[in-house]
């Protein structure tokens, strides 16, 4: 007879299959894969460790098409999988993202290893697809032509405790020549505003504290439902939700920047002062040859009125250097945009070809060399431009939410880093008391740096909050922590530093 110790024993206990999501790309992708990781946890999928480096059950690519050379790091990093997937059997390979959504079938034809294929308008499906191929033995490629869900309505498994993006609308209706997003997004699709707000109000009753509204063209946000104001009025809706202390927005277009945006920004308290509006370049006729519906005079123009109104604005942006017929005029005019403008930061891009786009094919393609050089040029004067804004913060007082992992050099220098209204990254004095990611300190600029601001002095002021609550919370039920979405990803906030990068932007907006 087998007693109930021995049959207890024979019980074959399964470890959970493990997941990690690997994201390349803009913000849409940060949010689409934490929706991804948030449908596999669903599905009984626990996150592989840190540094497991493809040692996974499941590997997810989130892919972006924006660059000339992002099929070659897509392939290369599946033909580095190859051998761990011919040597753990059941291990599952799945790409999702905007480069899936334009290659379809080539890349199971590349690299016939990979078990699905998804695109953008339809990541809610991967749990399933995963499972069918499984069953089937055959790699499953599964492409919708339109949206089938909102990101924001899937589960997720959000990277922050205190702060979270919240997706307005999707797609672009913009047919920039450098862009081929709005090819594979689609026309911009609007999220009904109660949905939003909604989703928004069960964040902040989670403890979040920091919301960005995230949308391709996320200004140009009502054009699905007909109402030119119903980005300022939802700005707005957003001042009457108790606890939420910070909105942001990423990234708006200028064409769409109006005057009821920059008073609802001024007027609404918990709207930050920031504004992240890609510029693209200060040359009027490329932007005519980019299909930039806007003008020098008329970006300026913004900019003038969004200081006037908000004096303290902290003003990022993009820039693409060496489209395809810009002259040395050209990019002078660019400089002097950069030098009226005194951006904070800036993303600063070499141009280069994207498959697909009318500015691939292009004549009058600039030299690397030259485009080299100009580039080399405006990141020296843009560095020293945010060095001086950054000057004249010295001395001010200010309210900052901690971060979490923000500061490389923390521990080393006995700090802690947060966010300033405007999005300035501030290194602290680490206080006597207890400080979380996600509460607020007040202190005194002491120093600036380019990219950074130093607070030497002791902290002024330690308010414990909600979102900090919510951090300790979430941390004591998993810890040790495992590190998040990994490869690179843009963080909620201004870059600390200028990239040095060979791509033009993100095409979003």
């Amino acid at each position: 007879m087998t007693s109930s110790s021995d049959r207890s024993q024979a019980v074959d206990v399964q470890e959970p299959k493990t997941y990690e999501v690997r994201t390349y790309g803009c913000q849409m992708n940060v949010h689409d894969s934490e929706r991804l990781s948030g449908l596999l946890e669903g599905a009984g999928y626990v996150r592989a460790p840190e540094g497991s480096d493809g040692d996974a059950d499941v590997v997810v690519f989130n892919t972006c098409a924006v660059r000339e050379n992002a099929d070659n790091r897509l392939y290369g990093n599946l033909g580095r999988l190859a051998p761990m997937k011919t040597k753990r059997p059941g291990m599952q390979i799945a790409v999702g993202g905007c480069l899936a959504q334009k290659d379809r079938d080539t890349i199971v034809k590349k690299a016939p290893w990979v078990d699905v294929v998804f695109g953008t308008h339809n990541i809610g499906k991967l749990p399933v697809l995963l499972e069918r191929a499984r069953v089937q033995e055959e790699a499953q490629v599964e492409i919708a032509e339109s949206l089938e869900a909102f990101p924001s309505t899937l589960p997720t498994r959000r990277e922050s405790a205190y702060a979270a993006w919240v997706s307005i609308s999707v797609g672009c209706n913009n047919t920039c020549t450098f862009c081929i997003v709005p090819a594979l997004r689609g026309k911009e699709k609007d999220r009904r505003t109660g949905d939003i707000l909604a989703e928004i109000e069960a964040l902040v009753g989670e403890g979040v504290s920091e919301i960005t509204l995230l949308g391709q063209n996320v200004n140009a946000y009502g054009s699905d439902i007909g109402d030119r104001e119903a980005f300022s009025k939802l700005l707005r809706a957003c001042g009457q939700i108790e606890g939420l202390e910070r909105v942001r927005f990423t990234s708006p277009h200028p064409r769409d920047f109006t005057d009821d945006v920059i008073a609802a920004m001024a007027e609404t308290p918990n709207v930050m002062p920031q504004l992240h509006m890609p510029l693209q370049s200060g040359s009027d006729p490329v932007l005519k040859a980019m299909r930039r519906s806007y003008r020098q005079d008329r970006y300026l123009g913004i900019i003038e009125k969004v200081r006037a109104a908000i004096p303290h604005a902290a003003i990022t942006t993009d820039i693409i250097v060496g489209f395809p017929g810009e002259t040395e005029e050209d990019f002078e005019q660019t400089m002097h945009v950069a030098r009226e403008a005194r951006f904070s930061a800036a993303f600063t891009f070499q141009y280069s070809k994207r498959p697909g786009t009318p500015a691939a094919i292009m004549e009058n393609q600039v030299p690397k060399e030259v485009v080299q050089a100009r580039y080399e040029r405006l990141v020296a004067l843009q560095e020293q431009i945010s060095w001086d804004e950054n000057k004249k913060q010295v001395g001010r007082t200010l309210e900052l939410m901690v971060a979490e992992g923000e500061g490389r050099k923390d521990g080393a220098t006995h700090r802690l880093s947060g966010r300033a209204p405007d999005n300035r990254l501030v290194h602290f004095t680490k206080p006597d008391q207890e400080v979380r990611p996600g509460d607020v300190v007040t202190v005194e600029v002491t120093y600036a740096a380019p990219h950074h601001l130093l607070a030497e002095g002791a902290v002024l002021d330690v308010r414990r909050t909600r979102a900090g609550d919510a951090w300790e919370k979430r941390n004591a039920a998993e810890a040790p922590k495992p590190a998040g979405v990994m490869l690179g990803l843009p963080k909620i906030g201004a870059p600390e530093s200028l990239p040095v990068a060979t791509g033009s932007g993100c095409g979003c907006d």
